[in-house]
């Protein structure tokens, strides 16, 4: 199959609907002093609402993603876009960049600059976000994701690359570890989920350290965000409001994004109407959640390459590393001082030295 140059051009008439559809919201009533106990608080939401309307610049956000070179293909039935960026290195590793929910490719954008002046870039929207579009079919798991990155690979004549990734970039860059294991030279996961598994080390032989962050896994796993619930069991049912309501869609992204980040939010607005923005304009709100559906059941661990492990001291969870150790070939273990889920957009300068200091010599 061919590879096509694409460029993102928005039909002024979207942005004039989008404008429309904002001004005619319904807003929904709230109870005086919940605060966010109840779910993300009307008055943020209002207040990214009128920003948006008013004061946010698509055109600025389309010109910066098409200042990088963007493409699409088809790979096993499904429509995959891309950024490629180029290293003016030509003996530079590849490395593909796999973001996660609810986030996109926005997630990569402050990375792109430091990266690939020593990598080349490969940067794809997972099948049912953004302009990859909705999958056609069931089946798009973790896996297929993964085989079909390998197949991009492949068609961009790369032999030897490493693959990053959190949330579901995480998931899909240790997929395909194993399915192209002949290619991928190591992997970097700024997100490492590490329940305990028969045969790890009971809690009396864990550091006080590790112990609380047992203590937060178990609570995690006991008392699942409903955002993720509903992705995993009916994500058609909450596609019609993701669909039809820029401000349904928008609440429904900030939820996860707030509880998620870093307690102090360092996201700027504009990245987060970029990225609510890109799932509006693609109408994939809904689709991309078909990920959570497709892909139960229990993670494996067939990596045998080497890891590289960045554990963000305010994400939903924190690895445990004789956990990981007993799972993964870890060569890097890096615990950063600050960020949340989201390091790409709250901490970019500290995931792009990390990234670049784990594959600068493999």
């Amino acid at each position: 199959m061919s590879i096509t140059p694409f460029r993102i051009a928005v039909p002024q008439a979207e942005l004039d609907d989008l404008h429309a559809r904002l001004d005619r919201t319904r807003w929904p009533d709230e109870l005086p002093g919940v605060g966010d106990t109840f779910g993300v608080p009307l008055a943020r939401v209002r207040e990214l609402a009128e920003h948006w309307r008013h004061r946010y610049d698509w055109r600025a956000a389309e010109a910066e993603l098409n200042s990088h070179p963007q493409f699409v293909t088809e790979i096993d039935g499904q429509r995959i876009h891309f950024l490629h960026l180029r290293s003016p290195r030509p003996d530079a590793l590849a490395l593909v960049l796999t973001h996660g929910w609810p986030g996109s490719i926005v997630e990569f954008l402050d990375v792109l600059g430091p990266l690939s002046a020593d990598f080349h870039l490969v940067v794809p929207s997972l099948p049912g976000w953004g302009f990859s579009g909705p999958t056609r079919e069931r089946g798009w798991d973790v896996d297929r994701v993964a085989r079909a990155f390998a197949e991009l690979m492949r068609r961009l004549g790369y032999r030897r690359y490493g693959a990053h990734g959190g949330d579901w970039g995480a998931a899909v860059s240790r997929a395909l570890s194993a399915h192209d294991a002949e290619h991928v030279v190591a992997i970097h996961l700024n997100y490492l989920p590490t329940p305990p598994q028969p045969g790890d080390p009971d809690r009396t032989a864990l550091s006080t350290e590790d112990a609380g962050r047992l203590d937060q896994i178990e609570a995690y796993l006991h008392s699942q965000p409903a955002v993720r619930m509903l992705n995993a069991t009916r994500p058609q049912t909450v596609a019609y409001g993701l669909t039809d309501s820029p401000v349904g869609l928008l609440a429904w992204l900030l939820d996860p994004m707030t509880m998620w980040a870093a307690a102090d939010f360092p996201i700027s607005v504009d990245r987060v109407l970029t990225n609510v923005t890109l799932f509006w304009l693609t109408g994939t709100g809904g689709t991309a959640s078909r990920l959570h559906r497709e892909s139960g059941g229990p993670g494996r661990w067939p990596t045998v390459q080497p890891v590289g492990v960045l554990v963000l001291p305010e994400d939903i969870t924190r690895a445990i590393r004789p956990y990981a150790e007993r799972r993964l070939p870890i060569a890097r273990w890096t615990e950063a001082e600050r960020g949340g889920h989201f390091p790409g957009l709250e901490v970019p300068e500290l995931l792009a030295a990390d990234i670049r200091a784990f594959f600068i010599d493999r």
